[in-house]
């Protein structure tokens, strides 16, 4: 094979031209890594403003369990209340009635046959 010439225009571009790919590499390089650490600290503070988000709901959500909880137990109280007077007026009402038969044996024995034969009427019906 015969051995090519050398330019010698060749051997003063050569270093040029490397050294412009080594700088638009290096370019390249540091657009790269600005655009990472962009993108880095973007995701940073997105994910910093849904953990803010996050945070922010379960506050509130646990807020309006405890007021829900409160609500509930209020609730109960008045139930229970109201089913405590009910048994009190029922039990009251009970022992009207049996010192009302206890005082008047006749006429409570009169009543009751009128009434069972009132609701037998109205039962055939």
């Amino acid at each position: 094979m015969p051995d090519k010439a050398v330019n010698p225009q060749d051997t003063p571009l050569k270093p040029s031209v490397d050294e412009r790919i080594d700088e638009r590499a290096e370019r390249v390089k540091q657009a790269t890594s600005q655009a990472v650490s962009s993108a880095k600290e973007k995701v940073g503070h997105a994910a910093d403003r849904v953990e803010q988000g996050l945070h922010h709901a379960t506050d509130k959500t646990a807020s309006a369990a405890h007021r829900t909880v409160d609500k509930a137990a209020e609730v109960g109280e008045q139930g229970r209340v109201a089913y405590e007077r009910s048994r009190d007026r029922a039990d009251e009402l009970l022992e009207q009635a049996r010192e009302y038969v206890r005082e008047k044996p006749m006429q409570s024995v009169a009543i009751a046959l009128g009434a069972g034969w009132l609701l037998g009427r109205i039962l055939r019906r």
